[in-house]
């Protein structure tokens, strides 16, 4: 499965897994990481586009800035939460490939496929992740932030925001 045809969201979106005998599990371990308290800043990853993310950039995604920040901070020093949920099941239509199989495979005709994966549909402007640090640890936050997107399609961006006295 190429991941450039799974990036834009076309048509209605299916997420009736009831209906479905052989559905995939999600794979996404955690969605939030950390230790829970009262950060001063709140660094942000939005989309810049609206795109289709797969389950699977969405974990390696959560891996990498976990692993990044935990480095430098320590594992009690930041809080982390995905802010999307892989919903939409998408299907792939797999042709066969062996000898005779012209006269077998129907082709793109009556094409519903079988559910392959899972994604999250994301307007331009959401949120996907979140890191919750104190001042010293921004700059490293940021850095993670950078070095995650690299797994995600498109090209999100980086806000920091300064989250005050209230508790994530």
């Amino acid at each position: 499965m190429h991941g450039a045809n799974y990036r834009d969201g076309k048509g209605q979106v299916f997420t009736r897994k009831e209906y479905i005998k052989g559905k995939p599990q999600i794979k996404i371990a955690k969605f939030q990481g950390g230790k829970k308290a009262i950060y001063e800043y709140c660094v942000q990853l939005l989309s810049n586009e609206k795109i289709q993310i797969r389950h699977m950039a969405i974990e390696s995604c959560r891996l990498s800035a976990n692993k990044t920040l935990e480095k430098t901070t320590g594992e009690q020093g930041y809080y982390t939460r995905l802010r999307i949920y892989p919903h939409n099941l998408l299907r792939e239509n797999k042709q066969i490939a062996t000898a005779g199989a012209d006269r077998v495979s129907e082709g793109m005709r009556r094409a519903w496929g079988k559910a392959t994966s899972l994604g999250a549909r994301v307007r331009a402007g959401q949120c996907i992740m979140e890191l919750y640090v104190n001042a010293p640890h921004v700059e490293a936050a940021k850095k993670a932030l950078k070095g995650a997107s690299v797994k995600l399609p498109g090209t999100p961006k980086i806000l920091v925001l300064e989250y005050g006295k209230s508790s994530p």
